[in-house]
């Protein structure tokens, strides 16, 4: 069986170095001003094996917020709708960018014991578009399929 917590820290380094920006874990990231990015499990199942082998397939479904606003250190400063499209736009290719010439992933997601063999785009419902509300995020859900290794 794939465990759900290193497969989380996995896909939040992941996100993290691929756009280099602080990534919490359903939480702001400790210390973190926007722009920032909230990692949080919307779904894990388990499938794909017979009764007996415990070798089964994870499907998880993570939703990326990417969030903009105000920085404490900028008087007068607030979100952005661009950079909040910006961001959605840098994580769609932290998970879903390949490489043209093998098709492989450009940003590996590395979890022992297992292999992602899919990733895709769920749902993007969107977000907070009014600069009133000084904050501006951007949600993305992304299915992520793996296999024991």
């Amino acid at each position: 069986m794939i465990d759900l917590l290193p497969v989380t820290k996995a896909v939040a380094a992941l996100l993290a170095a691929a756009s280099g920006m602080p990534v919490g874990r359903g939480q702001r990231p400790p210390g973190a001003e926007p722009p920032y990015y909230l990692l949080t499990v919307v779904s894990a199942i388990v499938s794909g094996a017979p009764l007996a082998d415990e070798a089964e397939d994870l499907s998880v479904v993570y939703q990326v917020t990417a969030v903009t606003g105000p920085t404490t250190s900028t008087p007068g400063s607030y979100g952005v709708a661009d950079q909040a499209q910006w961001m959605a736009d840098t994580a769609r290719r932290a998970f879903l960018a390949r490489h043209p010439a093998t098709g492989q992933w450009l940003h590996p997601l590395t979890v022992p014991g297992a292999t992602c063999y899919a990733r895709s785009l769920d749902i993007e419902p969107g977000g907070s578009p009014d600069p009133a509300d000084a904050i501006i995020n951007n949600v993305q859900r992304f299915r992520l399929d793996l296999t024991p290794a």
